[in-house]
């Protein structure tokens, strides 16, 4: 076998999937949910997952068995990952548990003149009082 075929090969076979999240690694539970720096009263629900891949089983048991206080969701605005998120937020509505996202709008060193009328929808609504 050639050696990068080989190295392949024996990655794939060291390579699992964690237990309590679904990270892959080479151990289960893997290096950030046994990493004591970790805050374990986040749980943060992140991209390229839609409602199929993202295990609601298993956030919902987390969520009701475990100390997680808060939920965020960092998923792109996208319209796929707005009912993602839409979809989340109403499967945990009713837990003690507080649901944010990620903000999003005018990028940093971006101009409103070029910004589509979604991100500037967005942006007006998602604003921050300073005062």
């Amino acid at each position: 076998m050639l050696p990068l075929a080989s190295l392949i090969k024996e990655l794939a076979d060291l390579i699992i999937e964690c237990e309590v999240c679904g990270n892959l690694d080479t151990k289960s539970p893997c290096s950030i949910c046994t990493n004591p720096k970790r805050d374990t009263k986040l749980l943060c629900v992140v991209e390229e997952l839609g409602p199929k891949e993202l295990n609601l089983d298993t956030i919902l048991k987390r969520v009701t068995e475990s100390k997680i206080e808060e939920i965020i969701i960092a998923i792109n605005p996208t319209l796929e990952g707005q009912v993602t998120a839409q979809y989340i937020i109403e499967l945990l509505k009713n837990l003690d548990v507080k649901i944010s996202r990620l903000a999003c709008g005018i990028p940093m060193g971006g101009e409103i003149d070029y910004l589509d009328e979604g991100t500037l929808r967005i942006a007006l609504t998602s604003r921050q009082d300073i005062k």
